[in-house]
């Protein structure tokens, strides 16, 4: 396990994704399930909530969570619903200042 790989963990808990090199855009604040998040301009959706947590929703068919499958837009396994209401692809929509994204509960 590497230092990088710690200090992630401790800085972000169970966070699934590690960046090796830090970024240097600027952040954006978001929110998952209302708790706030940070990532960077240009990161997708999907990168940003991994970044955050271990998952990337709840699987509508019982308890497990999904993280993802392809990651580049072919498959169903990523959809997040935005607070606003629309449905969209967590690997191929960017992450967006004040994005509001619900992973939890009803089928998405």
């Amino acid at each position: 396990m590497t230092a990088q790989f710690k200090q992630n963990q401790q800085t972000h808990g169970a966070a699934l994704l590690v960046r090796i090199k830090p970024r240097t855009s600027a952040l954006v604040r978001f929110t998952i399930d209302g708790r706030p998040a940070t990532a960077h301009i240009g990161d997708t959706i999907l990168t940003a909530l991994l970044l955050n947590q271990a998952h990337v929703r709840d699987f509508e068919f019982g308890g497990s969570q999904r993280a993802g499958f392809c990651l580049m837009g072919a498959c169903q396994d990523c959809w997040v619903r935005l607070r606003s209401g629309p449905r969209v692809r967590a690997c191929t929509a960017l992450i967006e200042e004040t994005m509001a994204i619900c992973t939890e509960g009803r089928a998405v």
